[in-house]
């Protein structure tokens, strides 16, 4: 309750810097290259990654260099299977947005692992919280019923508190505000039981960041994937039978 009254107290302050930003940011393209994708080799493991710019592969030059792609690439050296890949990615879109238009574009088949990256576009366009509890409730359950054997690893909101695009105080307010999603994302993946929170965590060094100061490098990607891929494994091992 007190985060919320500093946060919305606090608001008109850097609205003005808010403004300028949304006006001045760089615009950078989704990355290139097909959607659909595979790599290693072992018994096949369909991995669908959904969401937001991160899973478009904003700030890596083609997909398979962007999340999606060195996920499954770590995946297939750790697991040794082979990783089919798609990515279902639209720059700026929200957890509203997924739900009601992403969603549609699932693979009529059941796949065995999801990656949702939502959230930062909840915290930018000042959504509520209530509201991005319910959706993301809603999207675990909607995968759940989709696939009902699929482990959902949801990526946390990064440490946006450190994002060169944003001057302060606006980087403070906003990042400030992404902890409490990041939170409160923690607390409805745990009452999922096929869902696991990974949290987005690195030290928010400019060569971390594209040129828009806002979306990973590609060497960042690569480090993503793999603690990715290192979460999605050892879930993977705790959800095996003895």
């Amino acid at each position: 309750m007190l985060r919320s009254l500093v946060f919305w107290g606090s608001l008109p302050w850097v609205a003005l810097q808010a403004l300028r930003v949304r006006r001045d940011a760089p615009r950078l393209a989704a990355a290139a290259g097909p959607e659909t994708g595979s790599v290693g080799s072992g018994p096949p493991l369909r991995l669908v990654a959904i969401g937001d710019s991160i899973i478009a592969g904003v700030g890596a030059s083609r997909l398979d260099r962007a999340l999606v792609g060195r996920t499954a690439e770590a995946l297939a050296a750790t697991l040794t299977r082979s990783v089919e890949w798609q990515a279902i990615g639209r720059i700026g879109i929200d957890s509203g947005g997924v739900l009601g238009e992403l969603l549609a574009r699932l693979p009529e088949q059941p796949v065995d692992l999801f990656v949702l990256s939502v959230g930062v576009n909840d915290v930018t366009s000042l959504h509520r919280t209530a509201t991005w509890r319910r959706n993301l409730d809603a999207l675990l359950r909607a995968m759940s019923a989709h696939s009902p054997s699929a482990l959902i690893a949801v990526a946390g909101i990064p440490p946006l508190k450190g994002f060169p695009l944003l001057p302060q105080p606006l980087r403070a307010l906003i990042g400030f505000r992404g902890e409490t999603f990041d939170r409160l994302a923690r607390h409805v993946v745990a009452a999922h039981a096929q869902a696991v929170h990974v949290p987005v965590e690195f030290e928010t060094r400019r060569e971390a960041f594209s040129s828009d100061g806002f979306h990973p490098s590609e060497a960042s990607y690569v480090e993503f994937g793999r603690a990715m891929a290192g979460a999605v494994a050892g879930a993977m091992t705790e959800r095996s039978p003895p």
